[in-house]
């Protein structure tokens, strides 16, 4: 449905589409439903200019003759048998006004109408491309109805009957078929040829009706290429039934030819005539005026005839007034020409030799149109004038006169015309500020910040260890700074511990002296294997590396603390926050935890079997352990514990 509004609303002219709304409104008015059918829905469809409208009503077309005559048509022609109404509106708009109606024929070319349905007059059409309908009612305007399936062979390009019988009951459609083959350039469906040729063989053609024949005369004055279509009715033998005398020798070719592109030319300006009267002159121009006379007798619809007839007064009376004193401007001229009659305009331009006259042609199909390219389509763009706003195309063609009468030649000109009609500037664009976010975003990009800074600590523990190793490593409790003969033969008691300090009995009874030795032992034989190892120690968690390193460096510390090697060591385990636990029982799984029941022995062989005492722990050893077991606590401790505090044990060393 939408296409086929589409295509009424773009397809059909002007003045076809206010004729087509006259109708479909006087067609309400009166309580009658209305559809275009026949040749005006195939050319839609298939995409030809549409030359000749016909309507359809449901009642009694012959009704809405005064009010069509009132509403400004006129009336071409009549047929009560088939009630048709042959109409013209203004633009020279051919109108066919028809009830809905099924035929039969109980002889050939002989009708006897019934009315009927919209429905049934498709299904009793002529071919299947011209049995297609398209509502114009309320609720269903642009709604195609084809029962024959029409735009399945418009699609193939074929001509097809409707009825089996269609040749047999109305002979005309032979006709009919040879010319809509000329000007569709369509084919006869294979079994529609074998009737067509059956039906001519017979000679059907004998039984054509008069309204037929007046029908297929005319219409070949409305085609396209009326020539083309005369020759093929000469070829098949029809114009003989049609009308004798009148054959392809009887046009002016050269002149046909002449007249087609004079149209053009004037269409391309705006002025759209129709042709149908001129072509006939021409396609009858050496036919004997009493055979002229005889064949304008027999055309279907008077009014037709009569504007044929008129063609050259009509083109004088425009001739007078195109060189009237109030038409001299080329302003006014140019009105002229795109207001009066087009086919008047057709007619004198083509036939007058007056050289007023060609030079008035001249101008309005050469010179004037050049005048266009001065319109200031761009100050007017700048000036906000576009299409959109109404009164745009009279505006252009108000500047476009003014051009072409010498005015409008300075840009102050044109800027002080084109004033009034600029709309006013838009308001400025408003800047809005952007607002603070709202609490919940504010949380939402605050954890996002605290997720950042977590992965930068990250990088830092794993980037800094060795640099923090490396500080470590470089405390030396050697050489001349350490003198490994102090507390050597000093059996002096223990340090007291100061207040506040617990002693560290946790090494001494939870492991031992030997075991200690053993332990420090193994530390001191691992120094080569550690040093040269370049393979990272196994993943362990951060809470079990502190609580490792924290024990073994507290109760390594506790293991000699009346001497001064002993005190330095407790300070530094004091620095480092390494401290043991006060009571045994609080040891997790991060501590170290020797299984006495374990089987495994010892690294030198022996079991250990109960605890040492921890004064008899040698004082080199634990020398040995305050070098090394710092740096190994400090591998696994975070990096903020570990740079300090070995440097502050290096400082109490030295000073002792």
């Amino acid at each position: 449905m939408p296409d086929y509004i589409y295509l009424l609303e773009n397809r059909l002219t002007l003045v076809q589409q206010n004729a087509l709304r006259t109708v479909r409104d006087l067609a309400r008015d009166a309580q009658m439903t209305v559809f275009l059918t026949g040749g005006a829905v195939r050319d839609l469809t298939c995409g030809n200019p549409v030359r000749d409208l016909e309507v359809a009503v449901h009642g009694n077309a012959l009704n809405l003759k005064s009010a069509i005559l009132n509403a400004g048509g006129k009336l071409w022609g009549e047929d009560a048998a088939s009630r048709t109404l042959y109409l013209c509106f203004p633009g020279n708009v051919r109108l066919d006004l028809g009830s809905a109606r099924r035929a039969e024929y109980p002889k050939p070319g002989k009708p006897v109408y019934h009315w009927t349905s919209i429905q049934e007059d498709l299904r009793a059409r002529d071919f299947t491309v011209n049995a297609m309908a398209i509502s114009l009612n309320e609720g269903s305007y642009g709604l195609l109805m084809d029962p024959a399936n029409g735009v399945a062979d418009i699609e193939a390009r074929l001509l097809r009957l409707v009825s089996n019988y269609g040749f047999l009951d109305n002979p005309g459609l032979l006709i009919r078929a040879t010319r809509l083959k000329a000007s569709l350039a369509f084919e006869l469906e294979e079994r529609t040829q074998t009737r067509y040729e059956n039906a001519k063989g017979d000679e059907l053609i004998e039984h054509l009706s008069a309204q037929d024949r007046a029908r297929e005369l005319e219409q070949i004055g409305h085609e396209d290429e009326p020539l083309k279509v005369l020759h093929a009715l000469e070829a098949e033998g029809w114009i003989q039934h049609l009308f004798a005398p009148w054959t392809a020798a009887k046009a002016d070719v050269d002149k046909l030819k002449a007249l087609h592109d004079f149209s053009i030319e004037l269409q391309v300006q705006g002025v759209h005539p129709d042709v149908s009267a001129a072509q006939m002159q021409l396609l009858t121009a050496k036919l004997a005026p009493k055979d002229l006379i005889q064949l304008k007798k027999e055309m279907l619809r008077p009014g037709f005839v009569e504007e044929w007839n008129n063609l050259d007064a009509q083109a004088a009376e425009f001739a007078k007034v195109l060189l009237s004193k109030e038409n001299a401007t080329p302003s006014a001229t140019y009105t002229l020409f795109t207001t009066y009659a087009p086919e008047a305009v057709l007619w004198l331009g083509f036939t007058s030799k007056q050289a007023a006259v060609k030079e008035k042609y001249e101008n309005f199909l050469k010179v004037w149109p050049q005048a266009r390219q001065k319109v200031p389509y761009a100050l007017m763009l700048e000036m906000r004038i576009t299409p959109e706003l109404p009164g745009y195309a009279d505006l252009v063609k108000s500047i476009f006169l003014q051009l072409i009468d010498g005015d409008l030649t300075t840009t102050e000109e044109i800027r002080a015309l084109l004033e009034p009609h600029s709309p006013p500037a838009p308001p400025p664009p408003v800047t809005i500020k952007r607002t603070r976010a709202k609490k919940g975003a504010d949380a939402k990009t605050k954890a996002r910040l605290d997720d950042d800074e977590e992965d930068e600590d990250a990088d830092d523990l794993g980037g800094d260890d060795d640099e923090e190793d490396d500080d470590l490593d470089s405390l030396d409790l050697g050489g001349d700074d350490l003198d490994l003969s102090i507390g050597m033969d000093d059996v002096r008691a223990p340090v007291p511990a100061g207040d506040g300090e617990d002693d560290d009995v946790f090494a001494r009874v939870s492991v031992g002296e030997d075991d200690l030795d053993a332990d420090l032992d193994s530390d001191s034989d691992s120094d080569d294997e550690d040093s040269d190892s370049d393979d990272d120690p196994p993943p362990t968690r951060k809470g079990a590396k502190k609580k490792t390193s924290s024990s073994r460096a507290s109760s390594e510390s506790e293991a000699d603390s009346s001497t001064a090697a002993g005190a330095g060591l407790r300070a530094l385990a004091l620095k480092l926050d390494l401290d043991e636990p006060n009571d045994p029982s609080d040891l997790d799984e991060a501590d170290p935890v020797v299984d006495f029941e374990d089987p495994t022995p010892a690294k030198h062989g022996k079991k250990l079997s109960k605890p040492v005492p921890a004064k008899k722990a040698p004082v080199k050893a634990a020398v040995k352990v305050a070098a090394k077991t710092p740096a190994k606590a400090a591998k696994h401790a975070p990096p903020a514990a570990k740079a300090k505090p070995a440097k502050a044990a290096k400082s109490v060393i030295k000073r002792k």
